[in-house]
């Protein structure tokens, strides 16, 4: 069957513009048999990977980021009208600046690689978690990390991962806080609140494990939490963050990780949210998280 490959040129900073070339070789070298789709607008990756589902293209590649691969598999998700049997399956060619998801699976960041393993069709299935009306497949939050990310949207003048630590810094600077009430099966929480990551797999931001013992096959959201009352604590928590075995931030105390099925949050007011790296367009105070097991098809090596 013919694939459908969506480009975003947008990711990394339009560096997946200049590298499409590249990634288009791969492809034709390795034999795979495509049409390419190139997303005009932010934003626009969702219905163009609904539309090419609707079309029956098999497989849908995403060929952008982490954010690209999250729009595509909602447009997926769209298409299917429920989430009962798995979709796809979906491809991956990895243009973005960190690539989590590639790297949380073991996939291959080398463009040619990446091609011989969309080639050869082999296929595993991952669960999908849903944050309100949002599909993700690698990380969610709430509170800090994603105030993190809106300020990291604003820096321009650093390439790659620096990005991501410049604007958790900046982010620490301004200490942003929550009263917030959790619940989840198997517990609850009230109180106060500096940050809150949903976790499919481990690893965010390039650098960050903010779900150390994330399993995106085990059936299961995992998220952690935690509070610090001073700066100076929250900076003292960042370097731990970045630990994903022994010494990992979840072994502070006051930091916690649980794994659980379904997790509601509400905040005392608006927070940042983002799904797979991408901002909701507005702040939100109420978050409802379920998983759905095992529902994407994915082309893995």
């Amino acid at each position: 069957m013919t694939a459908k490959v969506i480009l975003n040129p947008y990711s990394n900073r339009w560096n997946s513009r200049a590298r499409w070339p590249e990634a288009e070789a791969a492809l034709k070298a390795a034999g795979v048999d495509f049409e390419v789709v190139v997303s005009d607008r932010k934003g626009a990756v969702m219905g163009l990977a609904e539309q090419a589902a609707r079309d029956g293209f098999s497989p849908i590649i995403a060929a952008g980021g982490d954010g690209t691969i999250g729009e595509t598999v909602n447009g997926m998700a769209r298409a299917a009208g429920s989430m009962d049997k798995p979709i796809g399956p979906l491809g991956i060619i990895p243009l973005g600046s960190a690539n989590d998801l590639v790297v949380n699976l073991g996939l291959p960041k080398d463009l040619n690689e990446a091609a011989r393993v969309i080639a050869a069709g082999k296929t595993d299935l991952i669960d999908v978690g849903k944050c309100n009306d949002h599909f993700f497949v690698n990380n969610s939050a709430a509170g800090l990390e994603p105030y993190s990310t809106a300020k990291q949207e604003q820096i321009h003048w650093i390439k790659g991962i620096g990005r991501y630590l410049v604007s958790a810094i900046q982010a620490i600077m301004d200490k942003p806080e929550w009263n917030a009430k959790l619940e989840w099966d198997g517990g609850s929480f009230n109180g106060p609140l500096s940050l809150v990551s949903v976790g499919n797999t481990r690893l965010t931001g390039g650098v960050f494990y903010m779900a150390p013992h994330a399993d995106p096959r085990d059936g299961k959201l995992t998220f952690s939490y935690g509070y610090r009352s001073t700066r100076l604590g929250l900076f003292l928590t960042l370097p731990r963050t970045m630990k994903p075995d022994k010494g990992s931030f979840i072994e502070m105390e006051g930091v916690y990780e649980e794994h659980c099925t379904r997790l509601s949050i509400e905040l005392d007011k608006p927070s940042p949210a983002q799904t797979d790296g991408e901002l909701f367009p507005e702040w939100i105070s109420s978050f409802k998280y379920e998983i759905f097991p095992k529902r994407l098809q994915i082309l893995l090596s």
